[in-house]
């Protein structure tokens, strides 16, 4: 959450307007980012100490949800 929030900031944007973005280009299959703000999502991953990647997301379990179910 933390590196959307300072993406969006970096790009100007609400996070709401940032987060459509996002899905608007991943539901037709195109990429969101250029290759000079996915260099910025990596220097804010560093920032704020966050590795995970995509792979990861199908580990994460919010508390009281079944992570099989998402």
């Amino acid at each position: 959450m933390k590196v959307l929030k300072g993406l969006a900031e970096y790009k100007d944007l609400s996070f709401g307007d940032l987060l459509e973005g996002i899905c608007l280009h991943v539901l037709e299959g195109k990429v969101p980012f250029s290759p000079e703000t996915l260099a910025r999502v990596a220097d804010f991953k560093r920032i704020y100490g966050l590795d995970l990647n995509a792979a990861d997301s199908h580990q994460l379990d919010e508390e009281g949800t079944d992570a099989s179910s998402v």
